[in-house]
């Protein structure tokens, strides 16, 4: 097979594997909490793709190094990371359970705030995700230049990815928004509350199953 061939073909297996990538679970229903008070497609794609660049960018920076140290995470570690977004999500899901929640005000929807909040919540989930990246190229592709431009296009990829989920998940919201307030407070509700228990779900496996506080905690990257 021709070398050319042969880079082509991992550059678009990286770029479809980013956007299958943001359709994980603790993906889509972080974001989900988010653009639940949106009443924009456009914005809430915008939303979408700022989470997809914090992600990416620290997959690309502390996986990259992983990469190129060649050094694995440390399994107390990496269990730490995936318990920080399972906090993350159920920081996400009381805020919008909390009290006036429910209904959206101006102040709440300037760019600035809705710029910095998926950009933080896409790097824990960078983080967390970081290390089953890098295993995955190394595996797959032992040469560190390629590894890192894998690790880009994955990337870019998820970026896509989550830009289109979120345009998409704003659906209801944007519909109720133009027809019942109250059905748009329901969508926000649910979003919470969904949240809120697939965080705690989360945590319990991490504490219980993985064994983040024992004394020989067990972890498999994903």
């Amino acid at each position: 097979m021709p070398a050319g061939f042969s880079v082509l073909s991992a550059a678009v297996l990286g770029f479809l594997l980013g956007l299958k990538h943001a359709t994980d679970a603790d993906h889509v229903v972080a974001i989900t909490t988010i653009v639940s008070r949106e009443k924009s497609f456009r914005r809430a794609a915008w939303i979408g793709g700022l989470w997809g660049i914090g992600h990416s960018l620290t997959v690309l920076l502390v996986g990259g190094a992983l990469v190129i140290f060649r050094i694995a995470m440390p399994p107390r570690v990496g269990l730490a990371l995936e318990f920080g977004v399972a906090l993350m999500l159920i920081m996400l899901g009381f805020n919008n359970l909390r009290p006036g929640a429910a209904m959206p005000h101006a102040h709440d929807v300037p760019l600035k705030f809705n710029g910095v909040r998926p950009i933080a919540i896409g790097v824990v989930h960078g983080l967390a995700g970081s290390a089953a990246a890098a295993l995955l190229v190394l595996a797959a592709i032992p040469q560190t230049s390629y590894a890192l431009a894998y690790l880009f296009i994955f990337g870019v990829g998820t970026i896509a990815g989550m830009t289109l989920i979120t345009a998409m998940l704003a659906v209801p919201s944007v519909y109720a928004a133009d027809r019942v307030v109250r059905l748009q407070s329901g969508i926000r509700f649910a979003a919470g509350a969904l949240s809120l228990a697939f965080g705690i779900f989360v945590a319990r496996e991490i504490i219980v199953t993985g064994g983040l506080f024992s004394t020989a905690p067990s972890w498999i990257p994903k």
